[in-house]
C-alpha cells in the first residue's frame, strides 16, 4: 500500500461518525425501587412475626396461669366439700397456705404458684361459701396471672 492508500484509510475511520445512544436508566432505577419496596414488606412481615409470636406466647402464658387458678380452686373445693362426708368450715387463711399446693413437678405448671382464698358464713342453718384463687406464672421476666373464683353452699 502506498502512502496514499493509507491515508485515505485513514481519513475514511476519521469520517466514521459514531452515534452515542442516550443512556436511559429507568432499568437501574426501577431495580433499585423494587430492592427498596421488597426490603420494606420484608421488614414488615418479620415485624408481623414477632409480635405474633410474642402474642402467642402470652396466650399461652395466661392458659397456664389459668390451669393453675382452676387447680387451686378445686384444690379448695375438693377440701370444703370432701368425699362422703358433709361439708366443713373454710379454714384460716394460715392453714390454707400452709397446704396449698405446689406445681415444682408438674410440667407447663413448674413456674406457676397459687394463692387461695376461701370464706364462708352461715344463713338459716345453711353455710355459704366463696372460694377465690389466682394463679401467677413467670416465664423469663414475664409474669402472667389469672383469677378464678365461685360461690356454693351446702346443702
Amino acid at each position: 500500500m502506498s502512502r496514499e492508500g493509507k491515508l485515505t484509510l485513514a481519513t475514511k475511520c476519521s469520517n466514521i461518525t459514531l452515534k452515542k445512544s442516550k443512556q436511559k436508566g429507568s432499568a437501574l432505577v426501577i431495580a433499585i425501587f423494587i430492592i427498596i419496596v421488597l426490603s420494606a414488606l420484608g421488614a414488615a412481615l418479620v415485624k408481623m412475626l414477632d409480635s405474633s409470636q410474642e402474642g402467642v406466647a402470652y396466650e399461652v402464658l395466661g392458659t397456664r396461669a389459668y390451669t393453675a387458678a382452676q387447680s387451686g380452686l378445686q384444690w379448695q373445693l375438693s377440701e370444703v366439700f370432701p368425699l362422703n362426708s358433709g361439708a366443713i368450715a373454710c379454714k384460716s387463711q394460715t392453714a390454707i397456705n400452709s397446704r396449698t399446693p405446689t406445681f415444682n413437678n408438674t410440667q407447663g405448671l413448674a413456674q406457676c404458684i397459687i394463692n387461695v382464698t376461701c370464706t364462708d358464713f352461715e344463713l338459716d342453718s345453711i353455710r355459704y361459701y366463696t372460694i377465690t384463687s389466682s394463679g401467677e406464672c413467670a416465664l423469663d421476666g414475664e409474669v402472667t396471672s389469672r383469677k378464678v373464683a365461685v360461690e356454693a353452699r351446702s346443702l
